[in-house]
């Protein structure tokens, strides 16, 4: 039996995953539609987020209170406080998204940097030229004790730049610690953009290296009456 639609009304994922629908095509929203939210139940004054994918179990979006420039969460569209409450179904749709969109995210914003590190000269040696993407975290909480602020999960994808110096204790750079600012609203345009802009590449590049067998299982929660389209 599957697990119910559940949302929390005072959570503040919930009502951003309420405020914004999933989309019916594979091209993310444009700067408009995440400006200006719909209002649900779920919240009387719908939030402002700049959202980078919404499916039906999954919403990808800016953290509005950046570790580093560039950070986005994903969380289950359901309310679900801890990693062990996710469904088979959600859990597929992650672990599908989760390399996608850490690819779409870290080479919008460090790739240029990492080809001029000498990482894309690496990996054209290696025949691995599309591999060129950077450093990041992906880290993931579950419960007070373990850091997590919002209870309902998600994930913190986590760009490191060049500027950050290699440590030797690196505990914050484990667990995605580091200083938090206030997200800049015209540049957290731009970064969406490009990042939109790359998880369309990133999905084509799903085609060329698994063809289509490749796009439909990562398109598989689509299935029920619903197709993405490039």
């Amino acid at each position: 039996m599957p697990i119910p639609p559940h949302s929390l009304p005072s959570c503040p994922f919930c009502a951003i995953a309420a405020a914004y629908p999933p989309s019916s095509s594979i091209s993310p929203p444009p700067s408009s539609t995440t400006t200006t939210p719909l209002t649900t139940s779920a919240s009387s004054n719908p939030p402002l987020a700049r959202v980078l994918l919404s499916t039906p179990h999954l919403v990808a979006f800016l953290d509005h209170a950046p570790i580093s420039r560039g950070h986005v969460l994903i969380a289950t569209r359901q309310h679900r406080e801890k990693l062990s409450d996710v469904s088979v179904e959600e859990g597929r749709a992650l672990g599908a998204w989760m390399g996608i969109l850490c690819r779409a995210v870290v080479t919008s914003v460090l790739g240029k940097e990492a080809e001029a590190g000498g990482t894309q000269a690496r990996g054209a040696e290696t025949g691995a030229e599309e591999d060129a993407v950077g450093d990041w975290n992906v880290v993931q909480n579950n419960g007070a004790r373990a850091a997590q602020v919002v209870p309902h999960v998600h994930f913190h994808i986590i760009p490191r730049p060049g500027d950050v110096p290699e440590i030797k204790n690196r505990s914050w750079t484990i667990f995605g610690k580091g200083q938090r600012e206030e997200l800049d609203d015209e540049d957290a345009e731009v970064l969406i953009d490009g990042m939109r802009k790359q998880l369309v590449k990133e999905i084509e590049r799903v085609r060329r290296r698994e063809g289509e067998e490749g796009l439909r299982l990562l398109m598989g929660e689509q299935r029920n009456g619903r197709e993405y389209k490039l």
